[in-house]
């Protein structure tokens, strides 16, 4: 193990009283703490499986964008597994970048959405859109699962620990 990066543990975001700002606070304070842990993992340790499952901190963060994607942008993903693994050629910062920009225009929509019931402004043929309330519910969960399981990943890779 390298040398022990002991971050300042920062806590959740105090956000406005809307429920559309909390949601929406603690889905991009998730999302920065993902990024955080990938960003700056050295290579190949950041691709190297370090569970039974294959799971790897690269390919986490790989996931996640392709899951911003699907919910806000109404992209179809046809092979989830395959998610789960960048490709050999990218770099980390591509993949931390990658994944920045779908942040970014995840929220472009989101700015656009008054009312939490309404659904999604996105396209998907056949497949009706989630209420802008499930989305950010949703993102919640799975970003914060995932940030857990990078936590955890980070800290095996280089003792790299805080959010």
């Amino acid at each position: 193990m390298a040398t022990r990066d002991r971050r300042r543990d920062t806590p959740p975001p105090r956000t406005g009283t809307s429920e559309a700002e909390t949601l929406r606070g603690f889905l991009d304070y998730l999302r920065t703490s993902v990024a955080a842990k990938v960003d700056g993992a050295p290579e190949p340790e950041v691709r190297t499986a370090a569970v039974r499952s294959g799971t790897n901190l690269l390919g986490l963060l790989n996931h996640l964008t392709y899951v911003e994607r699907a919910i806000f942008l109404g992209e179809h993903v046809a092979d989830w597994q395959a998610t789960f693994s960048a490709a050999p050629e990218d770099s980390v910062a591509e993949v931390v970048a990658r994944y920045r920009t779908a942040v970014e225009s995840a929220n472009a929509v989101l700015d656009g959405c008054t009312d939490l019931a309404a659904p999604l402004p996105r396209t998907q043929p056949g497949k009706p859109a989630p209420s802008v309330r499930w989305a950010l519910a949703h993102m919640v969960e799975e970003t914060g699962r995932h940030a857990g399981h990078a936590d955890i990943l980070r800290e095996l890779i280089d003792g790299s620990t805080g959010r």
